[in-house]
């Protein structure tokens, strides 16, 4: 599970989730990078903070945790992001994001090219694309040959049909959550209603061959090819669910940059994401250890693989 030699470039907001316990440091690429970097791989991240106390406390963790800061903006007028959110009965997350700050203005920047071209993967998602800026910096880094993951992670009101589009069809992989897929292929008056028709819907409309299906603790789906892989996970002591599909997808990455097998990869990022589910914040403290005696003892079913 663990890889030294991989180079992976996370984009997009850089913030801090602002909880009744206290601020914790968040947003979907962070969390993704936060993850890859305690299973070992070489991360970076392109955002943009502010100038200002928070930025500089986010600047510090990203350089604790080992996430490659070279592509990270300052802003000089914008302030770095907060998030309100709110816990629904301890399992659901609500999110009130404040509208614009620092990760709404990322520049294009040639030496973050250059990183994504030597990358073997660019993880980005849909939020970072509110902002015509960031929008825009966004189209033109997908313009390489570099392997791109799409973590979808809607947040209403920021996405529309056309961007959506946009960037799925530059995608190689997308990883969306069951409601993501109910709400996206509405979106694009798809009338399917089983699960495979849906996925098969997207993948032939984007060219995407590989979409995952995430369920929280009832596990995840793997569309892969012409097969279809299903982890059931089980339930756990959750603590919050913040950052564990995040925590889910920098696992999944990084038993795919090992060419694990499909189940192996499937099993690996369902047990991460309810490991987090067990601790508070998107971004945990944990020791790599801790994680992997977790995910030994967390035993569940996989199918057999299945035609369509």
């Amino acid at each position: 599970m663990i890889s030294n030699l991989n180079n992976i470039v996370c984009f997009g907001e850089v913030l801090w989730d602002v909880i009744p316990e206290g601020p914790q440091p968040g947003g979907a690429p962070l969390n993704v990078a936060y993850h890859l970097a305690k299973l070992k791989n070489k991360v970076s991240i392109i955002s943009r903070v502010g100038m200002d106390r928070k930025g500089e406390d986010l600047i510090k963790l990203i350089t604790k945790w080992g996430i490659q800061k070279n592509f990270l903006q300052v802003d000089t007028y914008y302030a770095t992001s907060q998030v309100l959110a709110k816990m629904n009965s301890g399992r659901d997350v609500a999110y009130d994001i404040v509208n614009p700050c620092a990760w709404d203005f990322i520049t294009e920047d040639r030496k973050a090219l250059e990183g994504i071209n030597q990358a073997q993967y660019f993880v980005y998602g849909s939020l970072s694309a509110r902002n015509i800026g960031t929008k825009e910096t966004l189209y033109n880094l997908l313009e390489n040959n570099t392997y791109k993951v799409f973590d979808i992670n809607l947040r209403p009101p920021y996405f529309d049909k056309e961007v959506l589009g946009h960037l799925l069809q530059k995608a190689d992989f997308a990883k969306l959550n069951e409601h993501e897929l109910a709400a996206v292929v509405e979106l694009f008056d798809c009338n399917y209603e089983q699960e495979n028709a849906q996925v098969n819907f997207l993948r032939e409309r984007f060219a995407i061959n590989e979409v995952v299906i995430t369920r929280g603790e009832a596990g995840a789906s793997y569309y892969l090819g012409n097969a279809i892989y299903h982890y059931k996970g089980h339930p756990v002591d959750v603590k919050d669910t913040i950052g564990c599909g995040d925590a889910f997808l920098a696992s999944f990455i990084s038993s795919h940059l090992l060419q694990e097998s499909p189940e192996a990869i499937l099993r690996n990022a369902v047990a991460m994401g309810g490991f987090v589910a067990t601790k508070k914040g998107g971004c945990p403290e944990y020791e790599l250890e801790e994680f992997e005696e977790f995910c030994h003892n967390y035993v569940g079913s996989i199918s057999a693989k299945l035609k369509y």
